[in-house]
């Protein structure tokens, strides 16, 4: 096990630190530079980032570029590219870029080359797919599929359901996903209540088929799907297999569910489950967008990759945006980070990052086991532009917490709509060129004043403005750019973990909770003896919840 370099002794760790102390943020002074914004805008595949309204200046970035350097992050980088175990904790090679290599590229774990593993998992998924799609794959009673069910949960279903929400201009007519995971009976009832189970397909997604959560919903709707068809007259022979799939590498598990292992689709351990949603945990969105639009989303992630890896450190946008990142929790004391999208095909997109950022980076020790020697992770949160602006977005352009914040848009709209003469895209997006603006140049008292304020109200309407953002656009939202934008954020996350000298790969925080509700069902079923071995804090919600349940 390697020992990571402490950041925080580094040359360029003091620099920053010195550079900081120093900073006067003044948007206003700093536009005067007409070329500013041209400095700091970068082009990343089909992504175009402006970084102009951030806190980056010539000195910092070059402090920056500098800490990068003397933490190895080139190096680090080229490991994880080229399968080496960097997932120190569980000896794991990080090879989510390996799901989207091209045919005939070569990446080896343990001696084998892995990428004519992952082809063959995709030419199986592409072919089920148009099995679906085209209605060959049918049900027990031969009707075709008309809704696909993803049961899972973290990454087996923030990815799955953020990405069809996303490309839901590219869903085949006729098809919908729907997507499971809580394991409040609630998520089961509600997706399944108006579903008819003879035109309805099951995706199980565990790696290991034994997730407690998915595999208690799987069995839930298993029940219901056997019981609707019993009750409709329908054939129950054979219905499990007819009607559920798997994403799973324990076929022996697949097959004692009724599954068959040759509708099980597998993925490997060099593959967390938040970054899986381009592996065979994707299934319900190829078969809902199809294998050509499929393709072209995991050719998004390979641009973003080739970029990572090939374009000059200066220019290099997920290097770049990462160590900003630093910046802004290291030294400037930012805890939390807004993604704030303008389209609503990417509601979800806050919360998927939500486990990409805070499952890889909320870590206390480093990779080699020590503690950290700084803040590391940041909270990531978000909703879609206009809605956050009638929510949250006061205490971001008014409120005493400086909040960083990416906004994303797109020039061309799924449904270029008209109200009466204008064009409704066009107003929208003038929010979002308006928010990035208002929270860099804010509003003064003298700006004030002049509207005629009273002045007793001028220190209420006065915006300080110069609050950081970064801008990123593109054409349009496709498979391709939706691709890019997860690659981006998946190299971002990478930047700061390897700044801070952790694991972003394990994820053991999950555990202890999930170990703790297997301890405790028993008093949850109302063994006296087990409750009396609780915590009073613990015993006495017990009590209250035994007391207060009706059966």
């Amino acid at each position: 096990m390697t020992t990571p370099i402490d950041a925080t002794l580094t040359d360029a760790w003091a620099r920053l630190k010195q550079l900081h102390a120093e900073l006067d943020v003044d948007f206003r002074s700093w536009f005067q530079d007409e070329s500013r914004a041209e400095k700091f805008t970068y082009q990343a595949g089909d992504l175009f980032v402006d970084m102009s309204k951030s806190y980056l200046t010539d000195d910092i970035k070059a402090a920056l570029l500098d800490l990068a350097d003397q933490v190895n992050l080139k190096e680090r980088r080229d490991a994880m590219f080229s399968g080496e175990k960097i997932n120190v904790t569980e000896n794991r090679a990080v090879l989510h870029t390996a799901l989207r290599r091209e045919k005939g590229d070569e990446v080896f774990v343990d001696g084998e080359n892995v990428v004519p593993e992952v082809h063959e998992v995709l030419e199986r998924m592409f072919a089920f797919a148009d099995s679906v799609r085209d209605g060959s794959w049918t049900g027990v009673t031969g009707k075709p599929i008309k809704t696909v069910v993803n049961v899972g949960i973290g990454g087996s279903d923030l990815g799955p359901v953020m990405a069809y929400e996303a490309l839901k201009p590219y869903v085949q007519e006729g098809l919908e996903c729907r997507f499971i995971s809580n394991i409040d009976p609630t998520d089961v009832g509600e997706t399944v209540k108006d579903l008819d189970p003879e035109t309805t397909l099951v995706i199980v997604a565990s790696k290991t088929f034994t997730t407690l959560e998915t595999l208690t919903n799987a069995r839930q709707v298993r029940s219901w799907l056997l019981e609707t068809l019993e009750k409709q007259g329908a054939p129950t022979d054979g219905a499990v297999a007819k009607h559920f799939i798997a994403v799973s590498t324990n076929l022996e598990k697949v097959a004692e569910f009724g599954i068959d292992p040759a509708n099980a689709f597998g993925f490997w351990d060099w593959v967390g489950g938040r970054y899986s949603v381009d592996s065979a945990v994707g299934m319900s969105l190829a078969i809902a967008i199809g294998p050509q639009a499929f393709s072209n989303f995991l050719g998004g992630f390979r641009m973003m990759d080739t970029h990572f890896v090939s374009a000059p450190a200066e220019r290099n946008v997920p290097l770049l945006m990462g160590l900003l990142n630093v910046f802004y929790v290291n030294f400037v004391g930012a805890p939390t980070h807004a993604v704030l999208p303008y389209s609503q095909y990417l509601h979800r997109f806050p919360a998927y990052l939500q486990q990409l950022t805070m499952e890889s980076n909320g870590k206390r020790v480093r990779w080699d086991g020590s503690p950290v020697t700084t803040a590391t992770g940041e909270v990531f949160w978000g909703e879609p532009g206009t809605n956050g602006q009638h929510a949250f977005y006061q205490l971001i352009h008014q409120g005493t917490q400086l909040v960083p914040a990416d906004f994303i848009a797109f020039a061309n709209p799924a449904f270029p709509l008209k109200d009466g003469e204008s064009d409704q895209h066009e107003l929208f997006l003038g929010n979002f060129f308006a928010q990035t603006k208002a929270l860099a140049f804010g509003k003064t008292p003298d700006e004030v004043r002049a509207e005629g304020t009273a002045e007793e109200l001028v220190t209420a309407r006065t915006f300080p403005g110069n609050k950081p953002t970064t801008s990123i656009m593109a054409p349009s939202l496709t498979p391709s750019v939706l691709g890019q934008l997860i690659a981006l954020y998946e190299h971002i996350t990478f930047v700061q973990g390897i700044v801070w000298g952790i694991d972003s790969f394990d994820q053991w925080g999950v555990e202890l909770g999930k170990a703790m509700a297997k301890e405790l069902q028993s008093a949850v079923e109302g063994d006296e003896g087990a409750i009396a071995q609780q915590d009073p804090s613990t015993r006495g919600l017990i009590k209250y919840y035994l007391d207060k349940r009706t059966k």
